[in-house]
């Protein structure tokens, strides 16, 4: 790709996280991944160059193994004339929202990661000169830990985004709780399934997005720029769920796009379209632990019809659920088991601070680096090698849970379809599709102190402020909804 022989007006602003600005091309589908740095925090060329060799390095050598080859696109580095590079910053600049402007593009080194656009179909060419629609998916945690490590009880019984939503309500970030649970979305259930989908749709926060050839249909923007307006959805939606007949506006017709749109999901979801070495390895078992989350509104409503039975499909092994959960329950000792093995590893790295590289804590992300966290043993011999273990898996754990998955989905005739293909069908159309994974930097290891100290802010808040309220009136409806026996004394 000559980049430099494009003009900077063909690039848009795609969106940012903490420490990446991504800018898209608006006819090819490619995106350049640029890093960002604080203020008066330049880093040096070489700095630079080894930041990104290391997320590619990560992506190609380690998660493209748990997630398989389809899934993960590790992309290359590429150098850009630095006066390109400026003049797409000034242009994007005014588009970047307000609370990520502390940090600048980096316009100094003329490094960037040149990536596919996940918001196009990753597989299959045919099809783009037709409209794409693409659904991002942040899943979050899909587990309840089973540790013995844990010391709060309620940590057994609900799952860490739900308690973590009460938590931001108070703080400020959203208006109001989300009725999504990620153990719904991971559990098989295409009911249960349905329900965490729908639920996202209504509260989407940043854990959906919708694009349409490329551009925010529905979603946030940013943290308060959050509005659900289904109508509006139908209306983008409508030309590819119900091509031809008249269904043109009202509730039934909202209603009923919004339900094809999520038996789509669902199914793209369910699909297995790629296999992978973690396929074969030693996994994590996932009964280890309760399928479901006490706080789940699909829970409460069941308890409320008296029912007490959540029912659990389970995954099918192939697809990208199965294996963002496997990747997640590497998380096996939670964080508070954790910690006293990372504080093992810091002190041993304060005495023999050369050690840090021979040890691979910050890399290289290779072949070595891998095969290391297939060790799932739990017996702690007191070195530090098994610390240093269980210290990665939880980076790999932490890095699976705020990763979001891509479905991009296009018409496909009935004559182009063929077995090579995937496809989905709904009442009135079909759609050849792709899925794929994004967001997979490997968290920080200076971040563990952080996740520990959150953990215990988001359960203790919820012990104080959520559960102590709602147990007196769960406790009634599960007496209200007890199997009554009739005893009769003799007079």
């Amino acid at each position: 790709m000559e980049v430099e022989k494009m003009d900077e007006n063909e690039w848009k602003y795609h969106g940012e996280g903490n420490q990446s600005l991504v800018v898209s091309h608006c006819q090819r589908c490619v995106v350049l991944r640029f890093l960002k740095s604080p203020p008066n925090q330049n880093k040096t060329l070489e700095e630079i160059l080894h930041h990104l060799q290391n997320i590619v390095d990560f992506g190609k050598h380690v998660m493209k193994q748990f997630f398989g080859e389809n899934y993960v696109h590790h992309g290359e580095i590429i150098q850009l004339p630095l006066d390109f590079v400026r003049q797409l910053c000034l242009k994007i600049q005014p588009e970047r929202p307000e609370c990520r402007c502390d940090k600048d593009m980096d316009t100094l080194s003329g490094y960037a990661m040149c990536l596919p656009n996940l918001t196009r179909l990753q597989t299959f060419r045919f099809a783009e000169h037709r409209p794409i629609l693409c659904i991002e998916i942040k899943p979050k945690c899909g587990f309840i830990p089973f540790s013995s490590h844990v010391s709060q009880e309620i940590k057994h019984k609900v799952c860490r985004y739900c308690m973590h939503q009460h938590l931001k309500v108070a703080n400020g970030k959203w208006k109001r709780p989300s009725k999504y649970c990620p153990l719904d979305l991971f559990s098989g259930n295409k009911q249960r399934m349905h329900f965490a989908l729908k639920s996202l749709l209504q509260e989407a926060q940043n854990n959906l997005k919708i694009f349409k050839n490329g551009e925010l249909i529905y979603g946030c923007k940013d943290d308060q720029d959050c509005v659900s307006d289904w109508n509006e959805l139908a209306r983008h939606l409508k030309p590819f769920f119900f091509p031809s007949n008249g269904l043109v506006s009202g509730p039934h017709c909202t209603r009923t796009i919004v339900k094809e749109l999520i038996h789509v999901i669902t199914m793209a979801l369910l699909s297995s379209t790629d296999t992978c070495r973690a396929g074969h390895m030693k996994t994590v078992p996932i009964s280890q632990g309760r399928s479901y989350c006490e706080a789940s509104a699909f829970n409460k409503e069941l308890v409320r019809n008296g029912k007490h039975k959540l029912e659990s499909s389970g995954l099918p092994r192939g697809c990208l659920l199965y294996k963002t959960l496997q990747a997640q329950m590497l998380d096996m000792l939670d964080i508070e088991g954790l910690y006293p093995l990372y504080s093992r590893v810091e002190q041993y790295l304060e005495e023999f601070p050369e050690e840090r590289s021979t040890l691979q804590v910050d890399g290289p992300y290779n072949e070595a680096f891998y095969e290391k966290l297939l060790d799932l043993s739990l017996e702690d011999d007191g070195t530090v090698a098994f610390a240093l273990t269980k210290v990665q898996q939880y980076r790999i754990a932490m890095t699976a849970k705020d990763c979001s998955i891509m479905i991009a989905l296009s018409p496909c005739l009935q004559d182009e379809c063929s077995e090579q293909r995937p496809v989905v069908l709904t009442s009135k159309s079909r759609f050849t599709f792709s899925v794929s994974v994004l967001d997979l930097d490997l968290k920080p290891y200076e971040s563990i102190p952080h996740q520990y100290k959150l953990d215990g802010e988001i359960v203790n808040y919820y012990l104080k402020n959520v559960q102590a309220k709602e147990d007196p009136v769960m406790s009634n409806l599960f007496k209200e909804n007890e199997d009554c026996t009739l005893v009769l004394h003799k007079v």
